[in-house]
């Protein structure tokens, strides 16, 4: 399975879709930052699952609809920094998607995720990815899950790791690092949190028209869970 993660920058981004789900051949499209009032129900094969609609700039995910069917879908508000409060840019933060594969007949949970910004503290973001982990848990406990978005952590990703590991998941970076926009604070935003998949490669693509490089995770169930 190919997912890509695209923070569009203000939908600045838009355009851009097309073409990187047909030139990766993306089986899901999870975005963040969206004008989700102007973006398509289909895109080269994706259909969309669903989107934000509290957002100012919103989630989306697509997935492809000849592989798979969306069985739920649940968006969740969660702790607000106080950036959050002041200019309300986002009310919901995670956008998850059960979904059914429909030739091998199991079913798995992607998820498009945004993370508070920098001016919130680390212990904020933590506790935001971990409540959005226990609620993609309720769509469907036990279930291989893959989480990915921007979560403004570029520093101590070490101790983020950990703090994940602790809750059963694991914590993917990709090949280089995903934001540009200002030289104090370049490095890897971009992430894929998982459970129950094998992570081949999280690996960053051409910059386009964002401050942020889109990232394609390859990705398979473990085994053990596709048997199960």
């Amino acid at each position: 399975m190919k997912v890509i993660s695209y923070n569009l920058r203000k939908h600045r981004a838009a355009a851009e879709l097309a073409g990187l789900v047909e030139r990766h051949g993306a089986d899901v499209l999870c975005l963040q930052e969206a004008d989700t009032t102007d973006i398509p129900d289909e895109l080269n094969g994706l259909r969309l699952a669903g989107s934000t609609r509290n957002n100012r700039l919103g989630l989306a995910v697509y997935y492809r609809d000849n592989t798979f069917r969306a069985v739920d879908v649940r968006s969740l508000a969660l702790k607000k920094s106080l950036h959050d409060r002041v200019l309300k840019p986002a009310e919901e933060r995670m956008l998850g998607v059960r979904l059914h594969d429909i030739d091998h007949g199991h079913e798995l949970i992607v998820a498009s995720f945004h993370a508070a910004p920098l001016t919130a503290l680390n212990r904020l973001r933590r506790h935001q990815i971990r409540t959005a982990l226990e609620e993609l848990s309720a769509l469907g406990d036990g279930l291989p899950t893959l989480m990915v978005g921007d979560y403004n952590y570029p520093v101590f990703k070490e101790n983020l790791g950990q703090k994940v590991r602790e809750h059963g998941y694991e914590l993917s970076l990709s090949d280089a690092r995903t934001y540009t926009r200002y030289r104090f604070s370049r490095g890897h935003y971009d992430f894929a949190t998982s459970i129950g998949f094998e992570i081949e490669r999280v690996h960053t693509l051409p910059q386009g028209r964002s401050d942020h490089l889109p990232i394609l995770v390859t990705a398979r169930v473990a085994a053990r869970r596709a048997a199960a």
